[in-house]
């Protein structure tokens, strides 16, 4: 017996999905300036398991030995490595169907316009919720999504647990600036004046060698304080690196580094107001499944007391850290004094 009408759509509507999926990743990952960035470093990683391990280096041998003739040279054991243990989450959008819109639009052409209609609109709904996680603690939905920027680099450094290592050890810290209050000489509040001299003290102080924040994500308020900071002549648009993605960028250039800018405000976005994250790019990651990287989940169902076909695009994951010591963030507490 041929399949009904209906049955054939719903695996169309799989299909449909099937076709578009390899590049879910780059649709979410390209409407985010970390994620984007992470991407363009390697920072999206598969793992396995039921957690996902961070191998940490937080200690060293203290095996270093000056010496000449029969000296006597250290090689003491040392427990140098730990591991940070992350729980993954879980995260899905449904394109749901009424059956009775699949039959009133059943030539060919109606048909893949109303397919097409649903799964733009499942689409844009999962790059809003992850570019929100992104910048969420965690905590949301009863602690079941992704844990964000507000988790990994929080205000209050020192309490709490992330990767399930107490933040009270201070080698598992980030760090966090209150313009109000910690340099005073410099200013109380985040402008046009301040900013630059806000950042390169900070860049000072959490820099080493080669290593440091490489991106800062800034609020609206920051942004437009860093642009109006700079003259024409000084002002270096970014289009090298996510510049390239149409994302707002520019150039930082102070205190022997440089990094790359990006307005992560807006209308719509999660970026805590009058914020700037300095991140080093190189320690953070966005662990996946490898089976549920923004995949289509199984088949087309039909729910059973409805009339209807419902297929799910899902996620599983989470943005992870293996060293704290560079990331680090900026904020005005009271930004009217």
């Amino acid at each position: 017996m041929p399949l009904s009408t209906v049955e054939k759509n719903q695996e169309i509507l799989s299909l449909a999905l099937e076709d578009r999926s390899s590049g879910y990743q780059d649709l979410v990952s390209d409407d985010n300036p970390l994620l984007a960035a992470l991407k363009r470093k390697g920072g999206w990683k598969k793992y396995s398991g039921p957690r996902i391990r961070e191998r940490l280096l937080y200690a060293k041998s203290g095996n270093v030995t000056w010496y000449n003739g029969f000296d006597t040279m250290s090689n003491s054991p040392a427990e140098l490595f730990n591991d940070a243990e992350f729980i993954a989450k879980m995260v899905a959008v449904g394109v749901s169907l009424a059956n009775e819109d699949v039959l009133n639009n059943s030539g060919s052409s109606q048909l893949m316009d109303i397919f097409e209609a649903h799964i733009e609109a499942a689409e844009m709904e999962l790059t809003d919720e992850m570019g929100r996680a992104i910048h969420s603690d965690g905590t949301g939905s009863g602690g079941k999504e992704l844990g964000g920027l507000q988790l990994a680099i929080p205000t209050i450094v020192n309490a709490g647990t992330y990767g399930g290592i107490a933040r009270s050890n201070a080698i598992w810290q980030t760090s966090s600036f209150d313009a109000d209050t910690y340099n005073t000489g410099i200013g109380t509040q985040v402008t046009s004046t301040t900013i630059r001299p806000f950042l390169n003290d900070i860049m000072t102080q959490r820099s080493r060698g080669k290593r440091g924040a490489d991106l800062l994500l800034m609020s609206s308020e920051h942004y437009s304080a860093y642009d109006a900071a700079t003259v024409a002549i000084q002002r270096i648009n970014d289009e090298t690196g996510l510049g390239k993605l149409g994302f707002q960028t520019l150039k930082y250039f102070g205190a022997g580094r440089s990094a790359e800018i990006v307005q992560d405000g807006g209308i719509g976005s999660n970026m805590p107001a009058n914020t700037t994250y300095g991140i080093d790019t190189s320690t953070m990651r966005m662990r996946y499944h490898p089976e549920r990287n923004f995949n289509k989940i199984g088949k087309t169902m039909m729910p059973i007391n409805q009339d209807a076909a419902v297929q799910y695009i899902g996620f599983m994951g989470e943005l992870t850290m293996v060293n704290p010591l560079y990331n680090w963030k900026l904020y005005d507490s009271d930004p009217a004094s």
